[in-house]
């Protein structure tokens, strides 16, 4: 991006922008000064968590996992709504410095969040993932390691540097020294995930846990320790969050026995 909107200048253009948002809400009943009223008051839910409409802006390869945890979250809190808009880390960073109207965000990386400090609240890492190659079901192609992928013959596709699962398979093919020329560069990693499980490429190096939402479509082969890397995922209020105090629960709740245990259920490993 060739220039930087200050903090003030994105709060300025994200309250207007949801101020707009909200005009047909206040259009279909009750006055003016009773939605502003409902707005300003301070309610809680039966745990003690505030009342609002949260927006999170979340790695895509939380899709599944957060899909269930906000429902979760929405049962034990009756009152909050939880809308959850996934991309690639980098795209959510955009959204964030052009000043979307949104209250917390997770990143699949912490390079990317430690790009956002004057945007962001103190962000905490909630879980961990790993690399592994996608292949087709029943894996037809024999891939049996990373050194497979440099065969010119296969169709392997990778999410573009840019994207944090892009870097971090370079990171491990760089530090095996081996040279992969890929078909396509994704923008995260479901589209990577897409383009094996629609047999558009032989194979495509996704998290450990987007392979094992499509079991029934592609073969995960993993990758060693050694030769893998950890990603991690912070989350974070945003500054400018209209319901900063809801925006910091729902954080919170991320690392509660709870939302640990499904975000552990889905393959995710401990922070």
């Amino acid at each position: 991006m060739s220039f930087t909107l200050s903090t003030a200048v994105r709060r300025a253009a994200a309250t207007a922008l949801t101020a707009a948002l909200l005009v047909p809400l206040t259009a279909c009943g009750g006055s003016d000064s009773e939605d502003s009223d409902a707005g300003a008051k301070s309610t809680e839910s039966a745990t003690g968590a505030p009342k609002a409409e949260l927006t999170v802006l979340a790695a895509s390869s939380l899709t599944d996992v957060f899909t269930t945890a906000g429902a979760a979250y929405e049962k034990e809190n009756p009152g909050t709504k939880v809308t959850f808009s996934f991309a690639g880390s980098q795209e959510l960073a955009a959204q964030v410095e052009q000043g979307a109207p949104a209250d917390a965000l997770v990143t699949a990386d912490t390079k990317t969040m430690d790009g956002l400090k004057d945007d962001t609240g103190t962000p905490t890492v909630i879980a961990k993932n790993r690399l592994v190659i996608a292949t087709g079901e029943g894996n037809p192609e024999k891939i049996e390691n990373l050194k497979d992928l440099a065969d010119t013959k296969l169709k392997v596709v990778l999410a573009a540097p840019e994207v944090p699962v892009g870097r971090y398979s370079e990171q491990v093919l760089d530090a095996q020294k081996i040279d992969v020329k890929p078909v396509s560069q994704e923008p995260n990693v479901r589209a990577v995930l897409s383009k094996v499980e629609l047999g558009e490429a032989d194979a495509g190096i996704v998290y450990k846990t987007d392979a094992a939402t499509a079991t029934d479509k592609v073969d995960a082969i993993e990758i060693p320790d050694a030769q893998n890397a950890v990603a991690e995922y912070p989350a974070a209020t945003l500054k400018t969050s209209e319901h900063a105090d809801a925006a910091a629960a729902f954080v919170a709740w991320l690392s509660s026995p709870e939302a640990q245990q499904l975000l552990q259920d889905a393959g995710f490993q401990q922070p």
